[in-house]
Formats: structure tokens, C-alpha cells, sequence
């Protein structure tokens, strides 16, 4: 069972999550589900490194416990020791509770030996738990700040697209074809003053010659009349 979480763990660890992400059509609910999926597997991972230290503690109080028999074993053996050397008459009694102590002595120093592996072994299967654990955790950190940078992301392109909409939605005419329309019908009007004028000037040159033709008529006319004149006087004169 722990192994099982351990490869579990170490399997999401190693997992590609950012092109996962990249590919997926909603990055957001993408990044939620890790993080579900990462909540959960920290709530495991938590029960089994808090499992493997407490196993840990188990093992390394036989431990100690295995190692304080062999200290007691060993006391026991040396006061029975002692006894037969200050009782000759009991040594033979005393000498077999040495040796009896001896022998659980040992006995404790194979068990101090087994359960010192056992220690260690928990002790790294503990200290990879935990670190697996802290990266689990890392990697919940960085998908909740990608979360936030993503929800970001969303806020502003959303934002870009309804100002986008907007202007789509306004009637924006391109003012420079009626300012051209505008200056071509000025120009029309300023060629048909410019017409009139000219129309107006020939008027007013005609008019002004016509005068000049009658003065040149009436002239003619006076002079036409003064020759006649002279015939005139001197005809009566002559009757």
C-alpha cells in the first residue's frame, strides 16, 4: 500500500502537466481538476508519510528498548559472574545465571541489529515520503498561481473582445470620401461663379461697345449733317 502511494505520487510528479494544459479547450477547468486531483492526493500522501513516521517511531522505540535489554542482559550476566566468584559453593548456580543472561544479552544484540535496518529503512522510506509530500504541495503552488495568471489572461482577452464588439457594433464611416465629395461640389460651385463672372464681363463689354457704336452713329450723323449744312446756306443765298 505505500509503495503503491509512493509510485502514485511520484507518478503525478513527473506527469507533463503544462502541455496538458496548453492542449486543453478550458486551461481553467483543466487547472481546477489538477487541482482537485492534487488535493486529494496530498490528503493520501499526508496519511502515508504521517503512517511511515509513526511506524518509524514504533521501530525506533524496539529499538531502544532492545538496546536497553542488552545493557540489562549484560548487567545481570556480570552480577551472576561476580556471585559465583564471591560464592564458591554457589558457583556452579550462578555461573548458569550468567550464562542465561548471556544468551538473552545476545539475544537482544540480534534484535538491536534487525531492528536498527528496520530503522533505517523506515527512516528513508519516511524521508522519501515527505519529500514526495513537499512536491506534491510545490506543484499545487505553481497550478494555483497558473490558475490565477490564467484567470487573468481570461479577464483581460475578455475584455479586449467586448471592446473589440464594440467598435464592430459603431458606425464608423470613413470621412475621407465625403470630404473628396465636398471639395468636388466646391470646386463646381467656385467654376460656375467663375462662369458668371465671365458671362456677367461679356454683358457688361457689350453693352459698353453697343454705347460706343450709337456715340460713333450719332457723331456720324452730326458731321453728316454739318456737310449738309454749307449746301444748304449757300443755296438760299444764291435765290
Amino acid at each position: 500500500m505505500m509503495i503503491d502511494i509512493l509510485s502514485r505520487v511520484g507518478d503525478i510528479l513527473l506527469a507533463n502537466l503544462n502541455t496538458t494544459i496548453d492542449e486543453a479547450e478550458d486551461p481553467g477547468q483543466m487547472i481546477d481538476l489538477y487541482l482537485w486531483e492534487y488535493t486529494n492526493d496530498i490528503e493520501v500522501a499526508e496519511g502515508a508519510v504521517a503512517r511511515a513516521v509513526g511506524n518509524l517511531r514504533l521501530a525506533e522505540d524496539d529499538l531502544a528498548r532492545a538496546q536497553e535489554e542488552v545493557s540489562d542482559w549484560g548487567a545481570k550476566a556480570s552480577a551472576a559472574a561476580n556471585r559465583a566468584t564471591q560464592s564458591p559453593s554457589e558457583a556452579a548456580r550462578f555461573d548458569e545465571l550468567a550464562k542465561s543472561a548471556l544468551r538473552r544479552q545476545i539475544q537482544a544484540e540480534s534484535r538491536v541489529a534487525s531492528l536498527g535496518e528496520t530503522v533505517a529503512q523506515q527512516r528513508a522510506f519516511a524521508a522519501t515520503l515527505t519529500d514526495a509530500l513537499a512536491g506534491l504541495r510545490a506543484k499545487r503552488d505553481e497550478l494555483i498561481q497558473k490558475r490565477e495568471e490564467l484567470h487573468a489572461r481570461a479577464r483581460m482577452a475578455e475584455a479586449q473582445q467586448q471592446i473589440h464588439e464594440a467598435f464592430d457594433d459603431m458606425d464608423v464611416v470613413d470621412p475621407t470620401s465625403d470630404i473628396g465629395r465636398m471639395e468636388e461640389q466646391v470646386r463646381q460651385e467656385e467654376a460656375m461663379a467663375r462662369g458668371m463672372a465671365e458671362v456677367s464681363a461679356s454683358s457688361v463689354e457689350g453693352q459698353f461697345d453697343a454705347l460706343e457704336a450709337s456715340a460713333e452713329d450719332l457723331e456720324v450723323e452730326a458731321r453728316l449733317a454739318a456737310l449738309r449744312r454749307p449746301a444748304s446756306t449757300t443755296s438760299t443765298l444764291a435765290g
